[in-house]
């Protein structure tokens, strides 16, 4: 097994958003937001080679989007995946798999691109990618609240190209032979997180957006984003009480920082973030 760190680039979001209840005098020590209260955002992915696999997990934000957009979000020092790949020794047609953790656009907008004709087509060409039939129909209808993250040009075409297969919503669904799957339902409606199970016995949890970067792992700091948040609380608790045992890490994926993290119990017993880890020392 291979772990890589994929960066596609950064965007921008509201700090009050990203930080929920959190008042703003104490997140912006920990992520300074600019005259328009946005803080910067890492879009970070995971590659994964599992025997004859390579599993990107997310995407990022993508090539497709309008001015109009990008007047919000602020996409800025962008990579595409072709030079991130070719870092690592491999192409886009290497990819056998994408996992895409939820349809918001900032995870999956990186599934697609605009050919040189501005046609979309798939951004790996040779890649099955994956999500749940849940998760799926709560995108293509989404309520009000959530339905500016869900851009059906990120993902209605994967599934009418015949390359979007689903996963089955059971909670401890193997992936492969060493990545298991959890559902979490209160950032958005069945939410996968991948579980990797290191040759060292060691595993490596891609928080997604259950815990975005390392300043969200303590309990109160759950983003007004989430559409349930005392969800998005127990599922927290239940993460702390697996994460703690010295062999499980997490993986952040909107972290401008940290990429990867321990967890630990302080001197009071609070979960708090415990050092930056390498992925090396992982597997």
């Amino acid at each position: 097994m291979k772990l890589h760190i994929i960066e596609t680039g950064k965007f921008k979001l509201d700090g009050g958003a990203m930080f929920g209840v959190v008042p703003k005098r104490m997140w912006n020590k920990l992520n300074p937001a600019d005259e328009d209260n946005l803080c910067t955002w890492q879009m970070r992915c995971l590659l994964v080679e599992d025997g004859n696999r390579k599993i990107l997990i997310d995407t990022g934000v993508g090539n497709k989007q309008d001015s109009k957009f990008k007047s919000h979000f602020y996409p800025h020092d962008e990579i595409t995946f072709d030079d991130a790949l070719s870092n690592i020794g491999l192409k886009t047609t290497d990819i056998t798999d994408v996992f895409i953790t939820h349809f918001h656009f900032d995870h999956v907008g990186g599934a697609l691109k605009l050919n040189a004709k501005g046609e979309i087509e798939p951004t790996f060409s040779n890649a099955t990618y994956w999500t749940n039939e849940i998760h799926y129909n709560w995108a293509f209808a989404p309520n009000a609240r959530e339905a500016a993250s869900f851009l059906k040009e990120n993902f209605v075409p994967l599934k009418d190209m015949g390359v979007l297969k689903m996963i089955d919503v059971q909670e401890g669904v193997h992936f492969t032979d060493h990545i298991t799957v959890s559902f979490v339902n209160g950032h958005t409606e069945a939410m996968m997180i991948p579980y990797i199970q290191c040759p060292s016995g060691n595993t490596l949890i891609y928080c997604a957006d259950l815990i975005p970067s390392h300043h969200h792992v303590q309990l109160p700091y759950i983003m007004a984003y989430d559409m349930k948040p005392l969800e998005s609380l127990k599922e927290k608790q239940m993460l702390h009480d697996v994460a703690t045992d010295g062999k499980h890490f997490l993986f952040f994926e909107h972290d401008l920082e940290v990429a990867c993290g321990s967890i630990k119990r302080n001197e009071s017993g609070r979960v708090v973030f415990g050092e930056v880890t390498e992925l090396g020392s992982i597997l």
